[in-house]
């Protein structure tokens, strides 16, 4: 009798992130359900991280940062961390008015420029 090996590296299990959609506006009174949500995934997939898809919130405000706030609070206390998905360039730069970093998906890196580059200086400018 002989035995096969399956193709493709067998001790590897790939852990993808849930998903949870946050469809807008949200209530405050739907936050405490979507803390089980987040606390559900966490401890069903393992994965350490939960993706919540932004897109469909709408215009943010206030109500908004909370949520997500009780939602990153949430998934710290699971041991893990959340990752937003699509969000609003606006939504973006009210996290960062009140002081919020989240993680997204696909978010372009900012880097400083590469050493040894240099900006054209003109005859006649000024010294820095």
């Amino acid at each position: 009798m002989s035995s096969r090996r399956a193709p493709g590296l067998p001790h590897v299990d790939a852990v993808t992130p849930a998903v949870l959609v946050l469809p807008g506006p949200v209530s405050r009174g739907e936050t405490p359900r979507l803390c089980d949500e987040v606390r559900a995934l966490m401890e069903s997939t393992r994965a350490g991280v939960v993706v919540c898809d932004v897109g469909g919130l709408g215009p943010p405000g206030l109500a908004v940062v909370d949520l997500l706030a009780r939602l990153e609070l949430t998934a710290r206390r699971a041991g893990g961390r959340i990752r937003l998905r699509d969000p609003d360039p606006a939504l973006h730069a009210l996290l960062d008015l009140v002081g919020l970093r989240f993680e997204t998906e696909r978010q372009v890196e900012q880097r400083e420029p590469p050493l040894g580059v240099q900006e054209a200086v003109e005859p006649g400018d000024a010294a820095l």
